[in-house]
């Protein structure tokens, strides 16, 4: 549904985007995440056709974004993160004008508009001028606007912003509802947001991928906790090379003791491997404790990995 290709987007002597690749499937909801200015807003505008790239492709329901921009739009539904309305209009009639823009058919506009006022919890407000709505109300009229003319794919930028926590919860069960049959590229600052509606996650960092994988993925990533008395680099070597083991990081080294965090392979447990090999080389083995890694303490170990990379390709 959504294929990325090494796309890059450069702003004079500014590299926004250099050379990224994803692809999301069908029936997918990816949360797309990052830094402030990472690249994750003109990523969504080059994906919606309202920025070009400066090289590389994005296709979307197997339409080219450059080639054929008007098919693009006509197969996306797209939440900005300002969304602009006319606040003069009321909110059934501003969506019946979407509507016809949009190319919805006379006979099924009624029935769209309605259901879009349904779904997005709008049935209180839609006879009100869109200008006297508070943020939350607009950001969900900005979303109906986005599902009126129920396309196969959906891009959201920041679709909970400016709501309370009553609707924050409405909005995240109608994305995970979309979820169903559309597919769903969503940004947000919020992990909890992530971890509550998406399948997917990719971060972007210096105008790069850092990182993509499922969520049920990250979920299940495990750190393990290894403490024992001897001399940390003589241990770390050692539990490197255990099988399963995909890291190992000197945490402490204090009094003797020896605390390193070991980073796992997915579905392993070296656990008692490790145990035994620690106590083979007369090493009193103090503490091994399993931690699962939250979803920001992976953001923040993309992000900065991320950053590392940049700074050494500046000074190569």
């Amino acid at each position: 549904m959504i294929e990325v290709h090494r796309l890059s987007k450069s702003y004079g002597p500014v590299q926004a985007l250099d050379r990224i690749s994803f692809a999301l499937g069908r029936g997918e909801v990816a949360g797309l995440l990052g830094p402030n200015g990472a690249g994750k807003t003109t990523t969504m505008r080059i994906l919606t056709t309202y920025l070009a790239p400066t090289s590389g492709r994005a296709v979307l329901c197997g339409r080219d974004v450059l080639d054929e921009p008007l098919e693009v739009r006509r197969n996306v539904g797209y939440l900005p993160e300002n969304v602009p309305l006319y606040g003069e209009m009321r909110v059934r009639e501003l969506l019946e004008f979407r509507a016809r823009l949009k190319d919805v058919p006379r006979s099924k506009r009624r029935h769209s508009v309605s259901g879009a006022i349904a779904r997005c919890g709008l049935g209180e407000v839609e006879n009100r001028p869109v200008g006297k709505l508070s943020r939350g109300f607009r950001q969900r009229v900005g979303l109906a606007d986005a599902i009126v003319h129920d396309p196969p794919i959906l891009i959201l930028d920041e679709p909970t912003a400016g709501m309370d926590p009553i609707q924050v919860r409405e909005v995240r069960s109608l994305v995970r509802e979309l979820g169903e049959r559309h597919t769903v590229l969503l940004s947000t600052h919020i992990m909890s947001e992530v971890e509550a509606v998406c399948s997917r996650v990719v971060i972007i960092a210096q105008g790069r991928i850092a990182l993509d994988a499922p969520v049920a993925e990250l979920r299940s990533d495990a750190a393990l906790l290894v403490e024992a008395r001897g001399p940390a680099e003589a241990i770390r070597k050692l539990l490197m090379a255990v099988p399963g083991v995909a890291s190992v990081r000197i945490a402490g080294d204090r009094d003797g003791v020896a605390s390193l965090e070991l980073g796992l392979k997915p579905g392993e447990d070296p656990r008692e491997v490790i145990a035994m090999r620690v106590a083979a080389n007369g090493w009193p083995l103090r503490g091994l404790e399993t931690r699962r890694r939250s979803l920001e303490e992976r953001f923040v170990e993309a992000v900065s990995r991320s950053s590392l990379d940049a700074l050494d390709r500046e000074a190569g």
